[in-house]
């Protein structure tokens, strides 16, 4: 079977749960505190070397929790997922802590997907087996790299060695493993990109995360870059690279089912899944963001980023939000196309047209199909990236 071959196959997979309108509702918590910051990461992720009332933060993000399910009621939760930040810097106690809270405010499917990402180093991961105990059923790995010296310049905290001892020690914890990879470093060749991703899929995982580099702004690798001291792939070689990935991942049994995203058949990520076929969601902590649907309206809603304020604020009763904002029809239609588009399934024209209030022209449909760039499967009335377009998949969004 070709890497195109398994890319369909994981799109006819998927494709039936993406063609109603109701794809779940999860709930995303924000874990925002980290050991260090990563040179690369511009994520609302933060410091605090006299660490963090783990107590008092667990019944913040509770009382957040409450005051979100009020807002949402009669929502069936079926997927939990802990973001951060490191989330793994969480003692069990508060993670039970918060999806008891989950379970009060909202049902919760009995098969909810409940993920937390880890970082690997031996004292994080020494807690997994307590993370399952408290009701985490799949964690994501945060490897990147299993090169030491790409780890250091990545900022990492743990070495390769530690990152194959932690995924070893998260299966067998969890039903359910997926790690992160970051290629297109610095000076990174197909040959050594090779090597890496083949140990990595040696581990036998059903899930990868593979993501290039990417220089972002008011980042210490941005300003580097800037001034000449960081050199990453061009974009030839960037996309040799991805190539090699999505080659390498089908020979292994895991299809792309999303832009940076790998599985093995029913082992993608379902909360992810919900974000990309533009589901509804709550975010809580610092920073998150939730998608919500009120009175018939989307309504994008933005979380206060400071950990400080935005626990005086919840404490106070003022709630964690700063800022609530009602999504026109034309609006909800872009965000359906640059989500659903980064999926092999793609997405649906009857419903992009309903939720957007209308669908590409015909002619710019037909146009992209014709530089190879966009599938238009008429019979189920879906459109969907190509390998090719996929290189260029913001232009693509962009023409549609």
């Amino acid at each position: 079977m070709t890497a195109a071959d398994l890319q369909d196959a994981g799109a006819s997979l998927l494709r039936a749960g993406e063609g109603t309108p109701d794809v779940g509702f999860g709930v995303y918590i924000h874990w925002p505190f980290c050991k260090a910051k990563c040179p690369y990461c511009d994520f609302n992720s933060h410091v605090r070397h006299g660490g963090v009332d783990q107590e008092d933060f667990a019944a913040t993000l509770a009382a957040d929790i409450a005051t979100m399910a009020e807002r949402t009621p009669g929502r069936h939760v079926t997927s939990i997922f802990f973001g951060g930040g490191t989330p793994s810097l969480m003692a069990p106690a508060t993670v039970e802590t918060v999806l008891a809270a989950v379970s009060d405010g909202w049902s919760v499917a009995g098969d909810a997907e409940v993920t937390l990402e880890a970082n690997p180093t031996s004292v994080e991961a020494a807690n997994f087996i307590a993370y399952r105990a408290a009701g985490v059923n799949r964690v994501s790995v945060g490897v990147q790299s299993l090169d030491d010296r790409a780890l250091k310049f990545l900022g990492r905290q743990h070495t390769a060695a530690e990152a194959l001892e932690a995924v070893a020690a998260a299966r067998k914890a969890f039903e359910r493993v997926s790690f992160d990879l970051i290629y297109a470093r610095p000076g990174h060749t197909p040959e050594a990109w090779q090597d890496e991703l083949n140990r990595a899929l040696d581990l036998g995982p059903d899930h990868i995360s593979a993501y290039q580099l990417t220089i972002e702004p008011e980042t210490p690798f941005f300003e580097l870059h800037r001034r000449g001291a960081l050199v990453v792939p061009d974009d030839d070689r960037a996309a040799d690279l991805y190539g090699l990935t999505h080659d390498l991942c089908a020979a292994a049994g895991l299809a792309a089912y999303e832009v940076s995203n790998y599985a093995r058949p029913g082992s993608e990520s379902r909360h992810n899944l919900l974000y990309w076929r533009y589901g509804e969601y709550a975010g809580i902590g610092p920073g998150a963001h939730s998608r919500l649907v009120e009175g018939g309206v989307r309504v994008a809603i933005d979380a206060i980023r400071s950990p400080e304020m935005w626990r005086s604020a919840v404490a106070e009763g003022r709630g964690g939000h700063c800022n609530a904002r009602p999504l026109s029809r034309a609006e909800c239609g872009d965000e359906m196309l640059l989500m659903g588009l980064r999926l092999a399934e793609g997405v649906s024209l009857p419903r992009l047209e309903e939720t957007g209030g209308h669908a590409p022209a015909q002619i710019d449909i037909d146009a992209l199909v014709d530089l190879g760039l966009l599938r238009h499967d008429r019979a189920n009335a879906r459109i969907s990236a190509t390998s090719k377009g996929r290189l260029v998949l913001n232009s693509v969004i962009a023409a549609l």
